[in-house]
């Protein structure tokens, strides 16, 4: 009975990077062996242990070996090898094991494929499992910063699987999972990049390729493409914020500009609306969480309100506070505007620009939110209540905006003088 680890906590070692979680892997051990040293069985399609104090997994090794009638079962009994294990794993770079001594046992040429930054499949068995496609794009938006890519052999892969149809069986919990998982990475454009290098994209986020090749005002967007533009966006959305909420509603913002009639491109007039509906199949479809949906829906309606904050009455205004269900719940106000600065600066050369609208739509919220059923009650009867409360609030937020404008041309007067 040998415990080797493996994976991740190898890979990521000899990459210099934190060790999030070690994962083992037992050889010449059988389940009844590991009970009787106390670990806890909780693998149910192969046994996976708990160890009775750390609390960390250690898996029975175990290979892909026709057994009988059932081929495509696996096999963890005892005569399984360390390489047999490591050999039915994705990558060469996690296919690396760390004895007890701190020798490394590496079949495959993983740890070279560390020093060429270079993600490489083990062996065709890759092929048989379609959400390992989607994981190495995860894999490039983790570790593309460090200068990894994916080898030409293993693209060539991952495009034959897609062509031979095998992502269209990925069902959307998976998907699901993958695309939160890539969004919490340090640079997930890079996921998208890849799936799109490979076609992928097209079969499994159809909304989201759509947007290459639509073009956008140069004016406004240097970048012109709007798939470029969603991946600027979400690059800046990643600066900003850690929530997957905001990065998701900030990838999905513009997916209306990819319905666009072309008699009037490169305008993307009603885009909001048409993007929202989009939100809502892509949501439906992957069984994503209502707050995602609930965000994302929101900003692809509003973005284009909080742009053009300063020119819009007091009355639209108060329709967008009341669209974001800001009165209820305030903390939707601030991941909205976060999304609304990503898509502002995730452009080519507006990386570094202000974007005081959200500062100020903050301020405009607070003047409208003093107003309350109790602060006007006394003045409208009950039946006219609601009326009287939107009221208040418009002019409040009018009274808001004059203030902004006012302090902005005193800025600018002061700006003057001084250049």
């Amino acid at each position: 009975m040998q415990t080797y680890l493996v994976g991740g906590a190898v890979r990521d070692r000899l990459l210099g990077r934190e060790i999030r979680e070690r994962d083992y892997v037992v050889v010449g051990a059988t389940p009844e062996m590991m009970l009787a040293q106390g670990f806890r069985r909780v693998g149910r399609d192969f046994p996976v242990f708990l160890h009775p104090e750390t609390h960390e997994e250690y898996a029975l090794a175990r290979s892909e070996r026709p057994q009988g009638q059932l081929p495509d079962q696996p096999v963890f009994d005892a005569s399984v090898t360390l390489e047999e294990d490591l050999a039915r794993r994705d990558l060469t770079i996690n296919a690396i094991a760390e004895d007890g001594t701190g020798r490394l046992i590496d079949p495959f040429g993983g740890v070279e494929d560390l020093g060429n930054h270079l993600l490489r499949h083990v062996s065709d068995a890759f092929s048989e499992d379609p959400v390992r496609v989607l994981r190495l794009g995860r894999f490039m938006a983790r570790y593309a910063e460090l200068g990894f890519d994916i080898a030409a052999e293993t693209k060539a892969l991952m495009r034959q699987m897609v062509e031979a149809g095998r992502l269209d069986r990925l069902v959307p919990e998976r998907v699901w999972q993958e695309l939160t998982g890539a969004l919490g990475e340090e640079s997930p454009e890079h996921f998208f990049l890849v799936l799109r290098e490979v076609g992928a994209l097209q079969r499994v986020f159809p909304e989201i390729d759509a947007l290459w090749g639509i073009p956008q005002p140069a004016h406004w967007h240097p970048e012109v493409d709007c798939g470029v533009h969603a991946m600027l966006a979400l690059g800046v959305a990643c600066r900003l914020s850690d929530s997957l909420e905001v990065r998701f509603a900030t990838l999905t913002h513009d997916l209306g500009k990819a319905t666009t009639p072309e008699r009037i491109l490169p305008s993307h007039h009603g885009h909001g609306e048409r993007g929202a509906r989009l939100v809502e199949r892509l949501c439906e479809r992957l069984r994503a969480p209502v707050r995602f949906r609930e965000l994302a829906c929101r900003c692809a309606t509003y973005h284009g309100y909080l742009h053009r904050l300063y020119e819009l009455r007091p009355k639209t205004v108060l329709k967008l506070l009341e669209g974001l269900d800001a009165f209820r719940r305030p903390a939707s106000l601030s991941r909205f505007s976060l999304v609304c600065q990503a898509d502002f600066q995730g452009r080519d050369g507006f990386l570094q620009r202000p974007y005081p609208q959200a500062r100020d739509l903050q301020r405009i919220y607070q003047a409208a939110r003093e107003v309350t059923a109790e602060s006007v009650k006394a003045s409208a009867p009950g039946r006219l209540l609601g009326e009287a409360i939107r009221r208040e609030r418009i002019g409040r937020i009018g009274s808001a905006m004059a203030q902004i404008k006012q302090a902005t041309e005193t800025l600018s007067r002061s700006s003057d003088r001084i250049s």
